[in-house]
This record gives structure tokens, sequence and C-alpha cells, in this order.
């Protein structure tokens, strides 16, 4: 006769019946959003073009602005719907961890924003001497695309941007700040809590565009490799955005 489980193995076994429930939860969660949501979606924009065609050749201008509002808002929807599933997703994806080459997933990083970086004066500066660092490189490299995108957008007003991405000497935890620093626009420190929630912003859409989105990301791949992620900054006088990754062992 086998001997009974111990306190440990029953409380083990308990948390993987938890993460699994969590996880079939999320599948849920994903079906319904990807098919449920969208077919809606799909119905309220072709019942919007069946009207649009019933006005006729000459409908009442006001009549087209209530039809224009509806499109739009669907299609901002649709985008929202894929930034949840984005979202949803980094919690059921499998981490692939190797030894990160991280000056290169910046640079791919970069690559990956060229078009966003086009025709501005930027001043790239990126701090060498980076340790060996731990995680799923295809995940991490998102990571900074992320926070790269972010610095790029809110330094656009400014006549020449500058981006320093930096990292402090390691802790005793076997980990290591990282940081993405800007000369943009800032934030208000007392809402910094809202940066890194999803669909939450600082700014006005009418100011910048996006869905409020990108640092929620950033957090639920820095919280998958056991990290933490903070920011800081003044109105403008920019941000810098904080957070920790594992040391390669």
């Amino acid at each position: 006769m086998s001997a009974p489980p111990s306190p440990q193995e029953q409380e083990l076994n308990r948390l993987r019946a938890e993460l699994q429930a969590a996880r079939d939860a999320l599948g849920d969660f994903a079906y319904v959003v990807s098919h449920d949501l969208r077919a809606n979606l799909r119905h309220i924009t072709a019942y919007a073009g069946l009207v649009r065609e019933e006005l006729g050749d000459a409908p009442p201008a006001e009549a087209l602005t209530y039809l224009d509002t509806v499109t739009s808002a669907a299609r901002l929807m649709g985008r929202q719907i894929d930034g949840l599933m984005a979202w949803s997703m980094l919690d059921r994806v499998e981490l692939d961890s190797t030894t990160l080459d991280v000056p290169a997933l910046i640079e791919e990083a970069r690559q990956a924003l060229a078009g966003e970086a086009a025709g501005r004066q930027i001043d790239w500066q990126v701090a060498a001497g980076l340790p060996p660092l731990r995680g799923d490189a295809a995940l991490v490299r998102q990571l900074f695309v992320h926070l790269l995108s972010n610095a790029l957008k809110f330094t656009r007003p400014r006549a020449s941007a500058v981006i320093h991405i930096g990292w402090q000497p390691p802790a005793e935890d076997g980990r290591c700040t990282l940081f993405v620093q800007d000369n943009g626009v800032g934030f208000n420190p007392q809402l910094q809590n809202k940066l890194f929630h999803v669909f939450q912003r600082l700014h006005s859409a009418s100011e910048f565009e996006g869905l409020g989105l990108g640092l929620a990301l950033a957090r639920k791949i820095v919280e998958r490799h056991g990290g933490s992620i903070r920011a800081e900054g003044q109105p403008d006088a920019g941000c810098c955005i904080r957070f920790t990754l594992p040391l390669a062992a």
C-alpha cells in the first residue's frame, strides 16, 4: 500500500488543480471573446451597411453621422477584442526559457518599430555590459516592442527624442533591473497605478492614439517571468519604466 501524500504534496496538488481551473476559465473566456462577441460585431457592422443602403442616394447628413459613429465604435471594439485576446493568451502560453541576448532583442524591437520612428530625430542610448538574462526570447522581444513603442509615442511632440535603455547592478535575489527612459510628455505620478491596467489611458485619444494596452501587456510579460514593473514620471518631464528579469544561471 502506498503512503498517503504528505501535506506538501497535498498543497502542491491543490495548487495544480487551481492552475488548471484558471487555465480552463481562460479558455472559456477566449472562446466567448473570439467567437460570440465577434459575431455580434459583424452583425452591427453589416446592419449599419444595410441601413446606409436603404437611405438611398441622398441620405440625411445626420443619419450618416450616426452610422459613421456606429461603424467606428464597432471597429474600435474589434481592436479591443484583439487586445483582450492577446492579454489573456499571455497567461496560457508556455514559457520557453533560454539565455537571452538582450541587446539583440532590443535591436530587433527597434527594427520592428522602424515605421514609427521614420522621419524623426531620435537619440537611442543603449547601455553596454548588460549581464546575461534568462527568459522567453519571443515574449521579452515583445516586451521591448511595447516599451519602446510607448516611448516613441509620448516623445512625438519633442523636436529631438531621447530614449535611454539601461540597467542597474543585479540584486541578491538573482534579478536584474532594466529601464526604458524617455524625455516625453510624462504623466501625473498620482495616476501611475492606472498605467499597467487594461484600456487605462492617462492622455486622451485625440492627443495620442492607442488602446491603453501596451503597458498592460508589458506588465503581464514581466510578471510571467516572476518580475515586477513600475513607472516614474512627472508632467512634461518624461517617463521611466523599470522592470526586473531573472539573471541567467
